[in-house]
Formats: C-alpha cells, sequence, structure tokens
C-alpha cells in the first residue's frame, strides 16, 4: 500500500509536467472506484489551469483554476494506486482507469487493479473536507515533536505502536515506519503509550523523522519513481531493519527478530534491543 513517501514521491514527480498546465482532455475508463469517479469530472476539469501540488497525510491535492473558481482534486491511492506521466499517444496498460491530459502534450495517469483509490472533486482549497479535518500534525513538520506525543499519550493503556499509526496522532506512519522507527529510538511496540517517558518519545519523535525523510529521499519502499512508465522499485526496502524481517537476526545484536501482531498488523522487533 503505497505510504506517505511514495505519495510525497508521486507529488514531487508528477508536479513539474502538470503545474501551471491548462487541461485539455480527462478520460475516465473505470469510474467505480472505491468511491465512484464524479460524473461531471470531465465537464469540471477541462479548461481549468493546474496550481502548485500539495500533499496532506496520503492524499494528493491538485488545485485547478477556471472561470474564477478555486477547487481541488483528491486523490488517494488506496492499496495498489499510482499515478504516472505518460505521453499523448501511450497506450493505455491493464487497470489504468483516469488520463488527465495537459496542453503540454502530458497525461498524469492513474493505475489502480484493486480500484480501491479514488479522486474526488472539492470546492476551495479542500482543506476542510471531512476527511483531512481531523489529521494529526504532519510528521516532517515542527508541530510534531516528543512533547507532542508524550502530552497525547498520558494514561493510554493501549501499545505503542498502535497509537504511533493513528492518524489522529501523527500521519504517515504507516506500518512499516512505525515498526523502523521503534527500533531505531529501542522501544518495544507491545509497551503500553502511557507508560513511555519524555526522553524516549523525543527519540521516537527524532526517529519518525529520520525513517520517513530518508524513505522519501530513497524513493520509498514500494515504489521509486510514479514518473516512469514503469515505476521502479524504491530502495529504502533495501536498508529495512526490522519490517519483514521476521526470524533472521538483528543487524544491531544479532538476536533473532520476532514478529507479533498488534492492531491486526504483523509487527516485527528485536528482543534485545526494544524495551
Amino acid at each position: 500500500m503505497p505510504e506517505l513517501p511514495e505519495v510525497e514521491t508521486t507529488k514531487r514527480g508528477v508536479a513539474p509536467y502538470l503545474e501551471d498546465q491548462e487541461i485539455t482532455e480527462v478520460l475516465v475508463r473505470q469510474p467505480r472506484l472505491r468511491i465512484p469517479v464524479p460524473d461531471d469530472l470531465a465537464e469540471r476539469l477541462i479548461g481549468a489551469r493546474i496550481g502548485t501540488l500539495t500533499r496532506r497525510a496520503k492524499y494528493l491535492q491538485i488545485p485547478v483554476h477556471q472561470a474564477g473558481e478555486d477547487a481541488t482534486l483528491l486523490w488517494h491511492l488506496g492499496m495498489s494506486g499510482s499515478l504516472r506521466i505518460a505521453q499523448v499517444g501511450d497506450m493505455p496498460r491493464k487497470h489504468d482507469h483516469i488520463d488527465v491530459v495537459t496542453a503540454n502534450g502530458h497525461v498524469l495517469r492513474y493505475h489502480d487493479p484493486r480500484r480501491f483509490g479514488f479522486v474526488d472533486w472539492q470546492l476551495g482549497d479542500g482543506t476542510a473536507d471531512r476527511r483531512l479535518v481531523h489529521l494529526g500534525p504532519e510528521p516532517l513538520d515542527d508541530a510534531f515533536d516528543g512533547r507532542w506525543l508524550y502530552t497525547l499519550s498520558r494514561n493510554k493503556r493501549m501499545a505503542v505502536k498502535p497509537f504511533l499509526m493513528d492518524n489522529r496522532v501523527v500521519v504517515g506512519a504507516g506500518n512499516i515506519y512505525a515498526s523502523e522507527a521503534l527500533f531505531m529510538a529501542g522501544i518495544d511496540p507491545r509497551r503500553a503509550a502511557g507508560r513511555i517517558s519524555l526522553a524516549r518519545y523525543e527519540a521516537l519523535a527524532a526517529a519518525v523523522k529520520e525513517v520517513l525523510a530518508a524513505a522519501i529521499t530513497q524513493g520509498g519502499t514500494t515504489l521509486r519513481d510514479f514518473v516512469s512508465g514503469q515505476g521502479e522499485p524504491g530502495y529504502f526496502a533495501q536498508r529495512l531493519n526490522v519490517y519483514g524481517r521476521q526470524g533472521e537476526p538483528c543487524l544491531r545484536c544479532g538476536a533473532e527478530l520476532q514478529r507479533i501482531t498488534l492492531g491486526q498488523r504483523a509487527s516485527v522487533f528485536c528482543p534485545v534491543c526494544q524495551r
């Protein structure tokens, strides 16, 4: 599933081809996504000019302006979706569901085998959308730090890993990156969130920032380049310390990594390094 680093990589990859471009055509091959594609999407978009792309959590935000009206395309990649830049005339592949064509001959092409993603239309900048208003801070922003985690965690008996993965606490700390950050901070994922000190939460917040920044730099864990037609695999997977390595030796101490289930998600940790 594309996580925050993959969506950020997508944004950075497609933005230079789309920003300040006029939309000349919209082709919807498959409207039945997780949320049906708006019937009037083409009518609303053709002739509009694209602004500066942004991202909130795992939502890509594409601002458009037409006839004095500002609006935002809110795009979510779901479980298997990806956005790539193609050229006019490039033949679509199976599961290429939506094309947004710009005047410079580029095509923003949405590919989604499972169809769990969606694109939705919002007036204005989209910040008031019900899917965004309750989200926590961005992990790389100054608003997210150890004090924030410590304050929210008081009296919470839930395990720290699902606490960290709660989007109301912080966005973007999905299963992969929460596992890696907890390892870097030396915190057992099973430990009660309310029983972790401020100093350890400061270490955890710093680890979250470090692991996500590194994943973005290396193109994410699943997909590196959403601009190419192929979507080359990312390289962050090559430096994972615990995620997906159950039964293998810890790269720090050599102990066998253990796999447990927390919040219905698999979690791998080192029983020696994490306490």
